[in-house]
């Protein structure tokens, strides 16, 4: 891809990035962390980059209206918050009125944003009422609408969504729509909306997808979304499906923060600790000077850095009764002593998240066979 193409110069930049330092013959994939509400703030994303960094990061889901709103905008901004040190993220708004997409895009190159993406795919129950996220797949001439509204900004557009509203094979109809609007990059999460996350992720379409890409809008990028838990993972996928762009990595960081690092490798439990650590310094500094944070949010993450050791859980819990960030440290303090000197003795040997994850999946599907075998 060339810069004298449709394609926008950010984007560019980001294939390029990802090639660099590469065998130019063989195509490698470009990786972004995924939006996730409450999740991927200026917090989550730094602490990802120091565990691992992916090539693109997104910011939550962000609602337009409140946005352009003379109120409600400050109740938004901290999802839009970028600390003058971190990898500028892709803006991930959503909404179902053009005049607000519209609105609010050419709000974000004053902050800083030099792409823009919209979100097409949230199940949520109170977005789809709002005739918005997935509930598009059924408003298809809308979604064509936003895409346009969003171009006023001038930033590069781009859209996340999945292969169906009721049924994935509504993907024959519905990605053609995204297509033909000559977006930037379209993301796809390869079940509908219905499935949510409880079925297994549409591999087996990824080829169709790839050549309608190719058939309508051959610059546009396609990334893939779903099951995908690792860089290796999406690297595999993509070496089997080369018409694939890019890998979106969701879910799968909540099982191991390190999920993007291009070597993997053992890490320590001192490793984990240190990004809890790093997790807890960012949200003091943020909660001061950016936006208040809601601490309880906070406890949704103490089990990525703290599991795959013996006393995780009652550590876990210990975490879990506490009411402020200096009250978590202050339990660290209290009880890591104990835990590092069993794990250093091998009395426990410490396993980090990616095995830890694998092994609970061996047991999960151990567990699901012998139930089949006794039905």
């Amino acid at each position: 891809m060339t810069q004298s193409s449709p394609q926008p110069l950010f984007w560019d930049e980001v294939v390029a990035n990802a090639q660099k330092g590469h065998d130019s013959s063989e195509k490698r994939p470009f990786f972004s962390l995924a939006p996730m509400e409450a999740v991927t703030d200026t917090i989550f994303r730094r602490v990802v980059e120091k565990a691992g960094a992916p090539d693109v990061y997104f910011t939550e889901f962000t609602n337009a209206s409140s946005m352009i709103h003379p109120k409600a905008k400050f109740s938004v901004q901290g999802r839009l918050a970028v600390a003058e040190n971190e990898t500028q993220p892709v803006a991930q708004i959503w909404g179902s009125r053009p005049e607000d997409i519209a609105g609010a895009a050419k709000l974000l190159p004053d902050m800083g944003y030099r792409a823009v993406d919209l979100n097409m795919g949230c199940p949520d129950p109170t977005v789809v009422k709002n005739g918005a996220g997935s509930d598009l797949i059924r408003h298809q001439d809308l979604a064509a609408q936003l895409v346009s509204a969003a171009k006023e900004s001038g930033l590069p557009v781009s859209v996340k969504t999945r292969l169906g509203f009721y049924d994935p094979m509504e993907f024959r109809d519905w990605l053609p729509v995204i297509l033909q609007q000559d977006v930037a990059v379209l993301t796809v999460h390869l079940r509908s909306r219905k499935e949510m996350s409880k079925a297994p992720a549409h591999f087996e379409l990824i080829d169709e997808i790839v050549a309608m890409r190719d058939a309508i809008a051959p610059n546009t990028l396609l990334q893939i979304n779903g099951d995908i838990k690792s860089r290796a993972e999406g690297e595999a996928l993509a070496h089997s499906h080369p018409g694939i762009d890019g890998i979106l990595i969701g879910r799968g960081i909540f099982e191991n923060p390190y999920a993007f690092e291009e070597s993997p490798r053992q890490h320590t439990l001192e490793e984990s600790i240190a990004l809890l650590k790093l997790q807890l310094d960012l949200f003091d500094e943020v909660n001061a000077t950016v936006t208040p944070k809601h601490f309880e949010a906070l406890k949704r993450y103490f089990k990525i850095y703290l599991r795959g050791f013996a006393h995780a859980s009652a550590l876990r819990q210990m975490l879990m009764e506490t009411h402020a960030t200096d009250e978590v440290r202050e339990v660290l303090d209290r009880e890591l002593a104990r835990v590092y000197a069993a794990v250093a003795a091998d009395q426990h040997i410490y396993r980090d998240n990616a095995a830890a994850s694998a092994e609970m999946a061996a047991a999960t599907a151990a567990k699901l066979a012998r139930e089949a075998a006794e039905s």
